[in-house]
């Protein structure tokens, strides 16, 4: 996207000040040249306003130390901005953006969330769950905290969400920063240091990391990235799948939905269009067909392919589907910014080798500042505590 350098006003036109006359002859005149407007911020509107107090209410899960590290209250408002649909359309998008109540000149997190199943878990909403108790701690550390709805939800909730869309979940997150960046500059409540960090979990660690490579690649000049901390993300999209194709895995309903979900969204948004019975045997084909992704999968996922389908793949000949695949991979490059992946080793939902490809991968490339961390034993549930922890130390040793 074309990057953009604008200052960005609360008024919308010069006032011209007459001192005892008019200017009458308009081929005369000079007009003063119209302040720009902003490119990305459509509008804004409180979501929510918490005390320190509050917030250590909603943290108790955490531990009874948390109280004594929270040091501001927070103010959460929810902001519409222009993005870019998969289909190249403009629409308007929405997301969280939360100020600690503070005088200090204070950094910006990124925080991509994870997978929801509605739009009520959208940040813009500010309900109780993990990626808001998330929000709110680093907020009230001292953080400003940007956290895009993504695409299919908030104010784009008419519209099917991109789920793993590498380039949809970079560019939405992206347009974020910026109309936050531009509604920052119209406020005095708080100030920012210009700082940015990027953090994200399970769909928000491949939102982050889709997010983090964008930023280093296209928009580097529009921001100062300092650290990127990322945890569970699917980031060797070839690997997952070929993975789940050809091993035995969980049987969990709710995890299998959501490999039902990427591959109906890879279906549809590379224009592959095909039937179920392309992908899947009966009688899953025909209880997909009529129930979408809330299907009732309760066997190991490789078990409902058909035969065709898992020949192509593993043979290469299904090159719509292997292509459609590759395009999300965001594993294999060479980052500049301090990068932490934190993974269960146990993950049963997200395959540790995602994260362990990754750092190979960049490790390979040259890439010095990546760090590996893996949680023994952990799960996808499990490991996020250690996550959430990891990620406030790494951030706050990396100034």
């Amino acid at each position: 996207m074309k990057k953009r350098f604008d200052l960005l006003p609360l008024r919308q036109a010069w006032v011209l000040l007459a001192f005892g006359f008019l200017f009458l002859s308009s081929c005369d005149r000079t007009d003063p040249p119209a302040e720009p407007q902003n490119q990305y911020l459509v509008g804004s509107s409180v979501g929510t306003e918490l005390s320190k107090d509050q917030i250590a209410q909603q943290l108790a899960g955490f531990g009874p130390l948390i109280s004594g590290i929270l040091k501001n209250g927070i103010k959460g408002y929810r902001i519409t901005y222009k993005t870019t649909n998969t289909d190249g359309q403009e629409i308007t998008a929405s997301g969280a953006l939360i100020l600690p109540v503070t005088a200090d000149a204070v950094p910006m997190v990124s925080v991509q969330h994870g997978t929801i199943t509605s739009d009520d878990q959208a940040p813009s909403n500010f309900k109780d769950g993990a990626d808001a108790s998330l929000n709110s701690l680093f907020s009230s550390l001292g953080y400003i905290i940007s956290a895009p709805d993504y695409i299919g939800y908030g104010a784009s909730k008419d519209l099917p969400h991109p789920y793993e869309h590498r380039a949809s979940l970079a560019s939405a997150s992206l347009d974020m920063l910026r109309a936050s960046k531009e509604f920052l500059k119209g406020q005095n409540a708080v100030k920012w240091n210009n700082k940015l960090y990027i953090a994200g979990y399970s769909e928000g660690g491949f939102a982050s990391m889709s997010l983090q490579k964008a930023i280093e690649e296209e928009a580097s000049s529009e921001f100062d990235l300092r650290a990127s901390s990322l945890g569970a993300g699917a980031y060797d999209k070839t690997a997952f799948m070929k993975y789940l194709i050809n091993t035995k895995t969980h049987g969990i309903a709710g995890y299998n939905r959501s490999y039902l979900w990427v591959t109906l969204t890879y279906d549809r948004l590379y224009g592959l269009n095909r039937p179920k019975s392309a992908y899947f045997k009966e009688p899953y084909a025909t209880q997909i067909d009529k129930s979408g992704l809330d299907a009732n999968i309760n066997v190991s996922f490789n078990t409902i392919f058909t035969d065709a389908f898992i020949k192509g793949v593993n043979d290469g000949t299904d090159k719509g589907f292997l292509d459609a695949v590759a395009n999300n991979n965001v594993y294999d490059w060479k980052p500049k910014t301090p990068t932490q992946l934190y993974h269960g080793d146990a993950d049963q939902l997200v395959f540790f080798f995602n994260s362990k490809n990754a750092f190979d991968a960049m490790r390979k490339r040259g890439a010095t500042n990546v760090d590996l961390i893996a949680i023994p034993g952990g799960d996808h549930g499990s490991s996020l505590q250690s996550y959430l922890f990891g990620t406030l130390s790494f951030f706050t040793s990396t100034p």
